[in-house]
C-alpha cells in the first residue's frame, strides 16, 4: 500500500528525471526556444496516448477476462478457460460486456501512456548524458541495462501518476448485472471508494504493482529497444531496408518483448488485482461467489496475499489468467509501440534518442 511518501518518492523521481533531460538538452543540442520544446512534448504525449488508447481497445475483451480469471472465487467457478470465458460473457453479458471497463481503462491507459513514453525518452536523454559523461566516450549509445533502467523509471512514474483509476478500473471490470451494487463509472467509483474506505484504499496493490513494473516495462523497452539496434546494426535476416525496419518487424519485436515481460511479471499483477478488491463492501459477485460458497480472503499485504494465494488455491492460482493475458499482450505492446512510432513519425517528432 503507498503512502504520502510514495507519491513524493514518485514526484521526486519525476523531478530528477526532468531535470536530467533538461540537462542532456543543453548538452547536446544548445537551448532551444520554449515553445519548440512545448510543441515537442506536447507530440510525445500526443502519440503516447493514442498508442495506449489504440491497443487497449484492439484486446479489450481478453483484457476484462484476465481480470475476472484472476480474481474469481475459487469456490465458484463461472470462467475456465479462454474460449470458454469469452463465450460466457457473451451469453450473459452481451457484446457490451466484452468491453466493460474499456472506457476507464483508456480514460487510465492515455495518460499512462503518454507520460510512460514521454517518461522513457527523457530519462534515457538523461542517462545517456551521464554515461557518456563517465565513460569519456561522447559516442557511447545506451546499453540494454541502461535501457533497462529507463524503462523501469518511465514505468514507475507512470503507473504511481494513474493508479488510482487502475484500481476502480479492476473494480469496474469485474462487475455484472447480478453485482448487489454499481458503481456508475469512474468518478463515483473514486468517490465511492474515498468516502467508504479512505485514501489509502486508492492505492491497494501500488507495491506489488511497483515491483512488477521493473521486469514488465523495463524488459519492454529493453528487448524492444535492444532488438530494433541489433537488427538494424547487424541487417539480419535481410528485414533492414534504407537503415529502417518494416511495421511488420516492429511489430514482431513488440511482440517478443511483450512476451518476456509480462511472463516473469505476471503473478505480482495477480497479486495486484486480488489486494484491489479487498474492503470491497459491496463486491461483484464474481469476486464473493454469489454468496452461495466461502468468503473471498482478506489479505494484510503483498507478502500475506502470496502466501495465502499459494496455501489455498496452489502455485498455478499465481498464474490465472495467464493464457488470455498472453493472447492479448503480445498484439497489445506490439500495437502500441508501432502506433507510437507511426504517430510520432506523422506529428514529425524525432525518434532516436542516439542521434
Amino acid at each position: 500500500m503507498a503512502s504520502t511518501k510514495d507519491v513524493k518518492t514518485s514526484e521526486s523521481a519525476v523531478s530528477t528525471i526532468v531535470n536530467l533531460a533538461e540537462e542532456a538538452k543543453l548538452a547536446s543540442e544548445g537551448v532551444k526556444a520554449p515553445s519548440h520544446a512545448l510543441i515537442s512534448i506536447g507530440k510525445s504525449l500526443v502519440a503516447g496516448g493514442i498508442a495506449g488508447g489504440v491497443s487497449r481497445t484492439a484486446v479489450a475483451p481478453l483484457e476484462r477476462l484476465k481480470i475476472l480469471l484472476q480474481v474469481q472465487n475459487p469456490h465458484s467457478i463461472k470462467y475456465n478457460g479462454t474460449i470458454q470465458g469469452l463465450k460466457y460473457i457473451w451469453r450473459t453479458e452481451g457484446f457490451r460486456g466484452l468491453f466493460k471497463g474499456n472506457g476507464t481503462n483508456c480514460a487510465r491507459i492515455v495518460p499512462n501512456s503518454a507520460v510512460k513514453f514521454f517518461s522513457y525518452e527523457e530519462a534515457s536523454k538523461g542517462i545517456l548524458w551521464l554515461y557518456r559523461r563517465q565513460s569519456g566516450n561522447e559516442d557511447a549509445q545506451l546499453t540494454p541495462v541502461l535501457r533497462l533502467g529507463a524503462g523501469a523509471s518511465a514505468g514507475i512514474i507512470a503507473m504511481s501518476a494513474t493508479y488510482p483509476m487502475d484500481m476502480v478500473r479492476g473494480r469496474l471490470t469485474v462487475q455484472t448485472e447480478k453485482s448487489p451494487r454499481q458503481y456508475r463509472g469512474i468518478f463515483h467509483a473514486l468517490s465511492t471508494v474515498l468516502r467508504e474506505e479512505g485514501p489509502r484504499a486508492l492505492y491497494r496493490g501500488w507495491l506489488p504493482s511497483v515491483i512488477g513494473v521493473v521486469p514488465y516495462v523495463g524488459l519492454n523497452f529493453a528487448v524492444y529497444e535492444s532488438l530494433k539496434d541489433w537488427l538494424i546494426k547487424s541487417k539480419a535476416f535481410g528485414l533492414v531496408e534504407n537503415n529502417e525496419l518494416s511495421v511488420t518487424t516492429r511489430l514482431a519485436c513488440g511482440a517478443a518483448a511483450g512476451t518476456v515481460g509480462q511472463t516473469i511479471a505476471y503473478p505480482l499483477d495477480v497479486i495486484r488485482r486480488r489486494m484491489q478488491m479487498v474492503g470491497w463492501k459491496d463486491a461483484a459477485s464474481v469476486v464473493t461467489g454469489d454468496g452461495k460458497s466461502k468468503a473471498p480472503l482478506e489479505y494484510t499485504g503483498m507478502v500475506d496475499a502470496f502466501r495465502k494465494t499459494v496455501r489455498h488455491e496452489g502455485f498455478g492460482a499465481l498464474y490465472k489468467g495467464l493464457v488470455p493475458n498472453s493472447v492479448k499482450v503480445v498484439p497489445s505492446i506490439a500495437i502500441a509501440f508501432v502506433t507510437y512510432e507511426m504517430v510520432k513519425d506523422v506529428l514529425g517528432v524525432e525518434m532516436r534518442i542516439s542521434d
